[in-house]
């Protein structure tokens, strides 16, 4: 059992501990009981007092003998008897559970308002009747004295079930879009309902008439509250006859008397939650209120807080067990929690054992957690060498540590460590420098390589940023963050000339941008610089931002042009200049060409021909080749054209050429002449 203290109130959470799985024999359970201690100290109020899974509402009935909780999974109710402390039933459903009612005093009527759309009754035997509404429903109410259940939900309209004919009645027609919660007062039986629109309405059940409406969204707005959107209601409670609370969306909590339409308090959640739930506690005049994160115990007449209670799993739902001081909450956790307030009343009768018990743990102070002690854990103890203390009366275990005097600890650190104020005020130095340095121009950091093309960038992504948010589109990636150009801001080979021709061409207005942004790194030199050498003085104020200059006037573009193209020809002049002083300084030497093998050297006339070939289009070369006749160019049969090209031929390879020829001359006339001379011989025989 866990024991806070908050506001001098004491909170016991009596559901805190160890809990045992179901699967266990009773054999297991008390052998694990008699080895383990905090089993064996922890307080079962309610044998598995839990669901499998998660807990979302949970009631207990008029007779105060049943409590009864919904969860999942799978959906199921689940009824505990408290004269027994266990559980007496559980009944599996369809689908998940938005509310339920229980109409008898005992378990023996209970109605459920399920998710898809079906409305169930139970009898004590178990299920009696399903039928469904029309659209899906988010709350109901049981009016006694005519037997309606009245639905609201995702519809302008509230429907009437009546259960003594068994049929539904006409609906009532509402201003609302929607509705969330509903209450019936009972004590002369007006219904409410709250809408999502941020409205309270009230109708007459006898005459099915509409007799006031309530804005509380515009009420629950105050100085104080910081609200996003439209607040809906998300909780509605009476309390007597004149008495209503509602809860809404954003976490506030407005008490009003019907008979005014500005609530009397409103209590801020501070946390932005939905309100949950809200109770009233009449002995202390308390209001009782819950988001899924904390549960605000204040007084309705002055809204001071009694107490509050934060539970480790978000909550779902708050019940306050009736004439007493205990309080069950159903949570985003399979145990459900059971907290006993002692100020609040004294417990059931049921577990009236928990007052001896209570009274028994404020007679022994030791048990309870000061505000004077100090937590450590065992390698603090050995950091600041008390670890000899372990075992004494000096130090108390409690958890994976120890509890110890706030001013032995503090005398004990003194000790250990003697430059710790030092450090805490050199700490505090640095957090103040820190808080000047953010009110100062927050320094870019650019580059090495093209500082001037990302500081452009830089500019250029901050206005496109300015035109996506009016937009509303998807922002682009940033060249500076893009792998790819990683080198561009890296490599010095990557570094933009500004001086070249082109560059100064094609961007005619660089030299104003340019100066800007030159000036621009100035300053955050300057201010880099000033940084490193003062590091705990404030600075200045930042310079003022210099006046933007439009630079898109179609004159202006030219009249930079043409000073671009007048500075290049006067550059370009100052360079022919300059060469032409280098040329009569520098004295001609005679320069020596060295001839290829095989080649024969004839005139310069030869290369300056082929330079001049070489400037020529390619068409004008085919044109030359074609007259000269190493180019044949022909039609084909298909309609293409068909380009044969004949090699030319060295000064070397014509001289074998001709020399071949003229040996082959030689030869042909030596055979003629051999030939001739056979032939004269063989007549000279033949004659003698």
């Amino acid at each position: 059992m866990q024991v806070s203290s908050l506001n001098e109130v004491k909170i016991y959470s009596l559901s805190a501990g160890r809990s045992l799985p179901e699967w266990l024999s009773d054999r297991k359970k008390r052998a694990l009981q008699k080895k383990d201690v905090d089993i064996r100290r922890r307080i079962e109020l309610i044998q598995d007092f839990e669901m499998p899974t998660v807990s979302t509402k949970i009631k207990v009935s008029r007779d105060g003998q049943y409590i009864m909780a919904v969860g999942t999974y799978k959906p199921r109710i689940r009824c505990f008897d408290t004269c027994q402390l266990s559980q007496k039933f559980e009944r599996c459903l369809d689908s998940e559970v938005v509310t339920f009612e229980i109409l008898s005093d005992d378990y023996s009527k209970i109605v459920f308002l399920q998710c898809g759309r079906f409305v169930e009754f139970h009898s004590q035997h178990g299920h009696y009747y399903k039928t469904r509404i029309p659209k899906f429903g988010r709350d109901f109410s049981y009016h006694y004295p005519s037997c309606d259940l009245y639905f609201v939900g995702a519809s302008s309209e509230v429907y009437r079930l009546n259960l003594e004919q068994g049929k539904f009645l006409n609906s009532l027609q509402t201003d609302a879009s929607e509705s969330n919660v509903c209450d019936i007062n009972p004590v002369h039986f007006l219904f409410a309902m709250g809408t999502a629109e941020g409205r309270v309405e009230c109708w007459d059940p006898r005459t099915r008439n509409r007799v006031g409406v309530l804005d509380c969204a515009l009420s629950s707005v105050t100085a104080d509250t910081e609200i996003e959107g439209l607040p809906s209601i998300s909780a509605l409670k009476f309390d007597g006859a004149l008495n209503m609370a509602v809860g809404t969306s954003t976490g506030q909590v407005l008490l009003y008397d019907l008979r005014s339409s500005n609530p009397l308090i409103v209590k801020d959640h501070h946390y932005g939650l939905p309100i949950k739930s809200i109770q009233f506690q009449h002995q202390l005049d308390l209001i009782i209120s819950a988001d899924s994160r904390i549960i605000k115990m204040w007084n309705k007449d002055t809204g001071k807080i009694f107490t509050s209670m934060e539970p480790e799993y978000d909550i779902n739902d708050v019940c306050l067990y009736p004439n007493s001081g205990m309080l069950m909450t159903a949570n985003e956790a399979p145990k459900m929690n059971i907290y006993y307030i002692p100020v609040l009343g004294p417990a059931p009768k049921w577990c009236s054992f928990l007052d001896n018990l209570t009274e028994e743990l404020e007679e022994n102070p030791e048990s309870t957690v000061y505000d004077d002690y100090k937590f450590v854990t065992r390698k603090d103890l050995e950091n600041l060498g008390l670890a000899h203390l372990i075992g004494s009366s000096l130090l108390r275990a409690y958890m994976h540590g120890f509890f110890m005097d706030i001013r032995l600890y503090h005398k004990a650190k003194m000790m250990a460590n003697p430059f710790a104020y030092e450090e805490y005020r050199r700490e505090k130095i640095r957090q103040k420098i820190e808080e000047t340095r953010a009110q100062r121009v927050q320094l870019k950091k650019l580059p090495k390589v093209n500082k001037e093309l990302a500081l452009k960038l830089i500019e250029e992504e901050g206005e496109e940023q300015q035109v996506t948010r009016k937009r509303k589109q998807k922002n682009l990636p940033s060249l500076l963050k893009d792998d790819r150009f990683k080198v561009m801001f890296e490599n010095p080979d990557f570094q933009v000339d500004e001086q070249s021709e082109e560059f100064r061409l094609l961007n005619p207005l660089v030299s104003k941008i340019s100066e800007k942004r030159k000036r621009k790194l100035k300053i955050l030199e300057e201010l880099e610089a000033r940084e490193q050498e003062e590091e705990e003085e404030p600075e200045g104020k930042a310079s003022d931002a210099e006046s933007s200059e439009s630079s898109d006037d179609e004159k202006g573009w030219v009249e930079e042009v043409r000073k671009q193209r007048k500075l290049l020809r006067q550059e370009e002049k100052v360079k022919r200049q300059e060469r032409l002083k280098e040329d009569q300084q520098t004295l001609l030497k005679p320069q020596f060409f060295e001839i290829k093998e095989g080649e024969e050297f004839r005139s310069f006339k030869d290369s300056a021909k082929k330079q001049k070939l070489m400037k020529k289009t390619l068409g004008d070369r085919l044109k030359l080749e074609e007259k000269l006749g190493t180019l044949n160019v022909s039609d084909t049969t298909v309609g293409s054209k068909q380009a044969t090209f004949k090699l030319k031929k060295s000064e070397q390879q014509k001289r074998q050429q001709e020399a071949e020829k003229q040996h082959r001359q030689e030869r042909k006339t030596l055979r003629r002449s051999a030939s001739h001379l056979r032939s004269k011989r063989g007549r000279g025989r033949l004659f003698h």
